[in-house]
């Protein structure tokens, strides 16, 4: 699909890959882990895969495989199981217990690369003698905040789609509005330091060729450093804030 007459392609540094995506949906459901509802969550990661195939955003080929294996595992799960094909080296017999195998050691791996990281940004405030110059780190700040994660922005995107009147995007193309444009727009509305609600930006919106272009410029200005996205309360609104410089 092609927006404002451009094929814009997103490469955002933020996103994160398949497994990723799938612990964002087991803990954004408050899924058990280990009873992982396999029709539901197929149906959303789709869901995900069609958004950023629409926002022409690059995927890593990951995360195709992944799509492909929980259409499998799902079309095995709906066979009963005397009549489901046999798997090389299974000795279980729920065929999502390798998925969840996989998905536990990734939730270990993550977590302890978050505790690991932690104790060394504490590290960083000891030193064994004063330096000569402290070097702050306040300008290099992350374009997502706490607990924030680009699922959930590309979520709250989906939420705006979804109250915006159906219509047919398979060609849409209006010149007026181009993500160079909505570029220069946001960094007049919103001046260094300031901020605005993310659901605002698309308020005055009046066809979902023009929602896709600017929220286009807000992945692009958020991995140009010019805007990061915080979020208060769990589920609340989210805040699109800019940067000081």
């Amino acid at each position: 699909m092609e927006v404002a007459g451009t094929s814009y392609k997103v490469e955002l540094d933020v996103f994160e890959g398949p497994m990723d995506l799938l612990l964002y949906l087991i803990k954004k459901d408050e899924i058990d882990i280990y009873d992982i509802p396999i029709e539901s969550i197929t149906k959303q990661y789709m869901g995900y895969l069609e958004t950023f195939k629409m926002l022409n955003i690059g995927l890593a080929g990951e995360f195709l495989v992944m799509a492909a294996n929980l259409c499998y595992i799902k079309s095995r799960m709906m066979l009963p199981k005397h009549v489901q094909p046999p798997e090389e080296d299974a000795d279980e017999e729920d065929p999502r217990w390798d998925l969840i195998r996989q998905l536990i050691e990734y939730k270990k791996f993550k977590e302890a690369a978050s505790y690991l990281g932690k104790r060394e940004a504490e590290q960083q405030d000891h030193f064994t003698r004063k330096p000569e110059k402290i070097e702050t780190a306040e300008d290099e700040q992350r374009p997502l905040s706490g607990d924030l994660s680009i699922f959930d922005l590309i979520r709250a995107f989906q939420n705006i789609l979804d109250r915006f009147e159906e219509g047919d995007l398979g060609e849409i193309v209006d010149d007026r509005f181009t993500v160079s444009d909505r570029i220069d727009h946001l960094l007049t509305k919103v001046p260094p330091g300031g901020s605005i609600r993310f659901s605002s930006l698309f308020e005055e919106a009046v066809t979902k060729g023009e929602m896709i272009v600017t929220f286009l410029a807000v992945l692009e200005l958020m991995k140009l450093n010019y805007f990061r996205v915080r979020q208060e309360v769990i589920l609340g609104d989210i805040e699109l804030q800019r940067n000081e410089t």
